[in-house]
C-alpha cells in the first residue's frame, strides 16, 4: 500500500510516571499524520520490544525523566533487537531529562537523536520525516 503512514510506537521504560511529554510528542506526530502507537507508562523492556513488533513500528520513541536512561535504553534495545526491531532498520529516538555526557553511550546504542527538555515538537516531527524512508 503506497499510502501507508509512517508508524511511530512512543515508549515510557521503567517506573518513571511522568508522562506528559510523551504524549505531547504522540500527539504532534499523529497531528502530522503519522499513525501513533503510545504504550503508557511503567513499560518493560520485553513490553516495548514487543510492541514495536506486534505493531510493525518505522520508529521507536522512548521519553525519561527519571534518570535511568543508561540502564533501561540498552534493555529497550537488546529487547527490540530480539524481536528483528534493530537500529538497522529502525529509526530510534529518545527524550527527557538526559544529561549531554550519556549521549555519546545513547548515539553508540543506536539512538538516532536525543531531544532534552524544551524541544521543539515540530523539530521532531521534521527528525522523523527526514530519517525515515517513506514506507512501501
Amino acid at each position: 500500500m503506497a499510502d501507508r503512514k509512517i508508524r511511530v510506537l512512543v515508549a515510557k521504560p521503567g517506573l518513571d510516571g511522568h508522562d506528559r511529554g510523551a504524549k505531547v510528542v504522540a500527539r504532534a506526530l499523529r497531528d502530522a499524520g503519522m499513525e501513533v502507537i503510545y504504550t503508557g507508562i511503567r513499560q518493560t523492556p520485553h513490553m516495548i520490544g514487543e510492541a514495536a513488533l506486534q505493531e510493525d513500528v518505522d520508529v521507536v520513541g522512548l521519553s525519561i525523566l527519571s534518570g535511568a536512561h543508561l540502564e533501561l535504553f540498552p534493555a529497550v534495545i537488546e529487547a527490540c533487537r530480539d524481536r528483528g526491531v534493530a537500529p538497522e532498520n529502525t529509526l530510534f529516538f529518545c527524550g527527557g531529562i538526559i544529561p549531554e555526557d550519556d549521549i555519546p553511550a545513547l548515539s553508540d546504542l543506536g539512538f538516532r537523536a536525543v531531544f532534552g527538555p524544551g524541544a521543539s515538537t515540530n523539530d521532531i516531527v521534521e527528525f522523523v520525516r527526514e530519517h525515515v524512508k517513506a514506507p512501501a
